[in-house]
């Protein structure tokens, strides 16, 4: 079809992009800007690794999007480059436990990098650390295990995986191991097990958030190799950086509203990237984020979140959180699924407002005393698309569709 083959000419000889890699979560830049002090840190510490040392643990904390772990994979990779130099045995293991979603998993990948044949499953974590150790204790060298994102295995699994690791130079020597968790929360470390706070908290690196001046910065460098000179309005960049210095500074934030605003010009044949675009992006980037997060979201915490799309009329106002227990009740009376208490819907209320989709505030009535108010933080358009997808929560969909979608009004089941 001369459709499909448009398509195609369009993205073999883009107007838009030189180089759209460069604008991807996962590149990483031989500079990173506004960070010189941040790897001058991480370098002095892992530097004691090129004369067989273990460097220090070392946890690095800071919000999404400010360069934690591209400032850690671009150290480790100089450092990688300057031990084959010296000819030092150097072992990087790279893991993000998010993905890598299990013990089991995080274990396999870190065993594997020795050598250790690991089958997919089979076997205990406990089997494959002793294996791994095994193997290990026969090397000279030092490893660094990075563990991006360490609070999402803790938080689901506990933390004996990191007791084991924190404490795996006893067993393994000569061979050296050296930690580096890497989280988005501060407070992470306080939930750990004294024994494993202690060992692996040696070293803390905070990462604070960019401002819009810094993140106009790393935008105009990216664009600079993304984008063929001149498609940029000049409100682009600027409006992109403040946009994301909103939200925490988040320069992944700021990254994906260029990418996206310039794959969208590149989508309607536009040859200029303008503000409507990025406004466009910003719609369009929100909406994904949402769905993805929603998809994840355990059953009630799904049904929760729908109650609170129907009690606020769609984000149109606010409701209390008795309003929202009474219509979360009507509609699992719908679906015939067995109900949670009110405290357990307060909980889960207040863990959807720490992932962004609500919002949670207490306010004040004066002498009646204090009550908490919800609003809903999206659009109900993805809630309404992940409901759809499972089919024992279809009835649920068709009432928000009607309620919100169709006709935008009342609070009321």
């Amino acid at each position: 079809m001369a459709l499909i083959d448009d398509i195609f000419e369009t993205a073999v000889n883009s107007q838009i992009f030189k180089d759209r890699e460069k604008l991807l979560p996962d590149y990483i830049p031989e500079r990173l800007l506004h960070r010189d002090e941040e790897i001058k840190r991480l370098a002095q510490t892992l530097a004691v690794a090129l004369r067989g040392e273990r460097p220090n643990n070392l946890f690095i904390y800071g919000l999404t999007g400010t360069g934690k772990t591209a400032a850690t994979k671009l150290v480790l990779k100089k450092l990688e480059g300057k031990a084959r130099t010296l000819g030092v045995n150097l072992w990087v293991v790279y893991v993000n436990v998010r993905h890598r979603d299990t013990p089991y998993r995080v274990m396999a990948d870190i065993a594997e990098s020795v050598g250790v044949r690991v089958p997919f499953t089979g076997l205990s974590t406990g089997e494959v650390f002793r294996r791994f150790v095994y193997r290990a204790k026969r090397l000279e060298g030092v490893m660094i295990i990075v563990l991006d994102e360490i609070d999402f295995l803790v938080k689901k699994h506990g933390d004996d995986l990191l007791y084991k690791l924190v404490r795996a130079n006893e067993e393994t020597r000569p061979f050296k191991i050296s930690l580096i968790g890497i989280t988005n929360s501060v407070s992470f470390v306080e939930t750990l097990d004294p024994r494993v706070k202690s060992s692996l908290g040696e070293e803390e690196l905070v990462f604070s958030p960019y401002n819009a001046g810094q993140l106009q910065d790393i935008l105009s460098d990216r664009a600079s190799q993304a984008f063929k000179p001149g498609v940029l309005s000049e409100e682009v960049i600027p409006l992109c950086s403040a946009l994301a210095a909103r939200e925490h500074g988040d320069a992944r934030r700021a990254l994906d509203l260029l990418r996206v605003a310039g794959e969208i010009a590149e989508r309607r044949g536009d040859r200029i990237v303008t503000r409507d675009h990025v406004m466009a992006a910003r719609i369009e980037i929100e909406r994904d984020r949402v769905l993805e997060v929603v998809r994840t979201l355990p059953l009630h915490s799904k049904l929760i979140l729908a109650a609170v799309a129907v009690s606020t009329g769609g984000g149109r106002f606010h409701a209390t959180t008795g309003e929202v227990y009474d219509v979360y009740r009507d509609l699992i009376s719908r679906v015939g699924i067995e109900e949670v208490t009110f405290r357990r819907v307060s909980g889960i209320l207040g863990e959807l407002d720490m992932l962004g989709i609500i919002r949670a505030r207490t306010i004040s009535r004066g002498r009646y005393g204090k009550t908490r108010v919800i609003d809903l933080a999206t659009s109900p358009e993805p809630i309404v698309e992940v409901l759809r997808e499972e089919p024992s929560l279809q009835p649920i969909a068709r009432i928000l569709g009607e309620k919100i979608l169709g006709k935008r009004g009342g609070n009321s089941v």
